[in-house]
């Protein structure tokens, strides 16, 4: 956890302060606004956490943080979510989904100039919530990608930047949002529900995850 938080805070913090003081002088309500997003995401993501979330409040997250986004890329950043009511109670471990959608956003559009979708969907499977982020940006090697998901969680991997943020790992390069919620899903549910990732080269990322929709115990007292 303390390993996504410290991904999670440089880069962003300062690319949303500088978005929100852009708009100190020229529209200053939404610079207000932007602020108390900017505030709501910092709350959630660096309060004391409890072991699960649910859907719900994991997705509200994420809205506060693709509107900052917006303002940072206006139109090139495209959003598109979907989500079943009935699984918006779903428990779900907290930073799931979240690193993704980061992922998503600062690898998928690193060096593009034409216009990024992302697409998020919440579905009612039976027993399970399933969940899938998706995007049209640049993709990245299978190999590649397997070299991430194996790496010993919190050690590089063998391309020197797999699971943790290293300080030489490129711009835009997916650094341990993958790998942490890959190991977290399956020491939480087990193996069968680790991360599934359909990706290559210029054809964007697609991540699915299945998330059981009880499991005894997920909010202990």
């Amino acid at each position: 956890m303390r390993a996504l938080r410290a991904q999670i805070s440089p880069h962003f913090v300062y690319n949303s302060l500088t978005t929100i003081a852009s708009f100190v002088r020229t529209d200053p309500e939404r610079a207000r606004g932007l602020l108390l997003d900017f505030a709501d995401f910092a709350r959630y993501s660096f309060r004391n956490p409890r072991d699960f979330t649910t859907l719900a409040d994991e997705l509200r997250s994420i809205d506060r943080y693709l509107l900052l986004e917006r303002a940072r890329f206006g139109e090139r950043l495209q959003c598109n979510v979907e989500v079943a009511p009935e699984v918006l109670p779903v428990a779900v471990p907290f930073l799931a989904l979240q690193p993704l959608v980061e992922n998503a956003v600062r690898h998928g559009m690193a060096g593009g100039r034409r216009a990024f979708h992302i697409s998020i969907v919440a579905r009612d499977s039976g027993a399970e919530a399933a969940i899938s982020v998706e995007d049209d940006g640049i993709g990245m090697d299978p190999e590649r990608l397997e070299e991430i998901l194996s790496a010993p969680l919190g050690r590089p991997g063998p391309t020197g930047w797999g699971s943790v943020a290293t300080h030489d790992r490129p711009e835009g390069a997916p650094g341990i949002g993958l790998a942490n919620v890959d190991a977290r899903m399956r020491q939480v549910y087990g193996d069968e529900y680790g991360l599934t990732v359909e990706t290559a080269l210029g054809a964007g990322t697609k991540v699915k995850l299945r998330v059981p929709k009880y499991r005894p115990g997920v909010f202990p007292d």
